[in-house]
């Protein structure tokens, strides 16, 4: 019988692939920049041809995962004001599974709870034109967009002069969520929370 990879080696081998890529060791050297050969030999491709190559080795992972039914769900410990949540999340170099999204709707709730419970008093902002703008918005907003989602995630970022805690909500396949390109079938809101007179840097 075969053996079939974990989630946790499928990442660990995409990171090691990756590296490799980054190092030059992996091209895909029919790439060319622009097809114009003329053009071409003025521009360099090699950066191109790693970032082709880790792309066509991440699908073969993916096609992996689907054949063999490996999970793309981690699982992520927030600890914030001394409340840790433990929840899952699909790993950014994989993809999700149908399984996978019902995993991450199931977490929902406790996730939108945590949020409440360690976000008491802070100031919330919504994350608009790829996180460049933030617009104030109020608890009946957030309300809005917590009954449309599917699922959520957690960020934060934090020293000891400043939080800011970030609430991802979205629907669809969070590997198609997090960028426009899966609108309108998936796709995600960012909500920051700061405390009040800070604006959000994430």
């Amino acid at each position: 019988m075969t053996k079939v990879y974990t989630t946790k080696e499928l990442i660990e081998i995409l990171a090691a692939e990756r590296q490799a890529c980054l190092k030059g060791e992996r091209l895909k050297l029919e790439v060319t920049v622009s097809g114009n050969p003329v053009i071409d030999q003025f521009i360099k491709t090699e950066g191109l041809q790693k970032f082709t190559a880790y792309q066509d080795f991440k699908k073969a992972i993916h096609e992996y995962q689907v054949e063999h039914q490996v999970s793309g769900v981690v699982w992520k410990e927030m600890n914030v004001k001394g409340k840790i949540l433990r929840y899952p999340e699909v790993d950014a170099q994989l993809i999700s599974l149908p399984i996978d999204l019902e995993i991450l709707k199931s977490a929902k709730n406790e996730i939108v709870e945590f949020w409440h419970e360690i976000t008491v008093g802070m100031e919330l902002y919504l994350s608009l034109n790829n996180g460049r703008d933030h617009r104030k918005i109020t608890i009946f907003d957030l309300e809005r967009m917590i009954a449309r989602s599917e699922w959520g995630s957690l960020w934060k970022w934090e020293n000891k002069n400043f939080l800011e805690l970030i609430l991802q909500l979205g629907w669809g396949k969070p590997e198609e969520a997090c960028y426009k390109r899966g609108r309108p079938f998936a796709g995600s809101e960012y909500i920051h929370a700061v405390n009040p007179g800070h604006l959000p840097i994430g």
